[in-house]
């Protein structure tokens, strides 16, 4: 798959409804889920914690996709 190819699907999936409301959604249930739990369950926290930041790595690796392709685009066009 080419660079190319690779930021034009992570730009889809970043700006697609389904795909945000998806992860908005799970998102709250992880944070609910988290908030709501017992004093003394520490192993649901810690795998909603866990979950939560795996969400957010993974909407940062798209949206790294897509910065390096606009910054090779910038570098290609000032010939850098």
């Amino acid at each position: 798959m080419t660079n190319r190819t690779r930021e034009e699907q992570a730009r889809s999936l970043l700006n697609d409804k389904l795909y945000n409301e998806a992860f908005d959604q799970l998102a709250e249930n992880l944070h609910n889920t988290w908030y709501n739990s017992s004093v003394n369950d520490v192993e649901s926290r810690e795998q909603a914690w866990l979950s939560l930041r795996l969400l957010e790595r993974l909407r940062l690796h798209l949206t790294s996709i897509v910065e390096t392709g606009e910054m090779a685009k910038k570098l290609k066009e000032y010939h850098i």
